[in-house]
């Protein structure tokens, strides 16, 4: 059986996306491939992010080939996240399949960002057991 292809999907695709994807290939990579995306890019992923990432996990995003990217660079995918749209909701052509409604903790605290890391560890859990028993 072929994995789903699961997009996460935010704005500028610099910080919880990032992180998104990168929990989704650690914690569930043997059942759904995850990407990220945004209607926007930035130059770099959010440096925070990619320290705490390294501190708590021992992932590199950036090693791992992570970069900003668009939503057209992915491939068509079979659910769609949105991280939250307290910054502005991106438009991708669809109707996304779940609303994480997360705070962007870019700029703010590490034990903030630990917050956010942590739901979204919670929510990548959550959908790989969803996955796994439809198997």
């Amino acid at each position: 059986m072929e994995k789903k292809k699961v997009a996460f999907i935010c704005v500028h695709n610099s910080c919880r996306s990032q992180i998104a994807e990168a929990l989704g290939k650690h914690l569930a990579g043997d059942i759904f491939e995850s990407y990220s995306a945004g209607t926007e890019t930035k130059p770099q992923i959010n440096r925070d992010a990619v320290r705490l990432m390294k501190e708590i996990y021992g992932i590199d995003m950036e090693a791992e080939g992570q970069r900003s990217k668009l939503i057209s660079e992915i491939p068509e995918v079979d659910i769609a996240i949105s991280m939250g749209c307290n910054v502005g909701c991106p438009f991708i052509v669809r109707e996304f399949d779940d609303n994480w409604e997360l705070e962007d903790p870019t700029g703010k605290s590490d034990d903030e960002f630990r917050i956010i890391i942590g739901k979204i560890e919670e929510k990548i859990c959550e959908m790989a057991k969803k996955e796994k028993n439809k198997c």
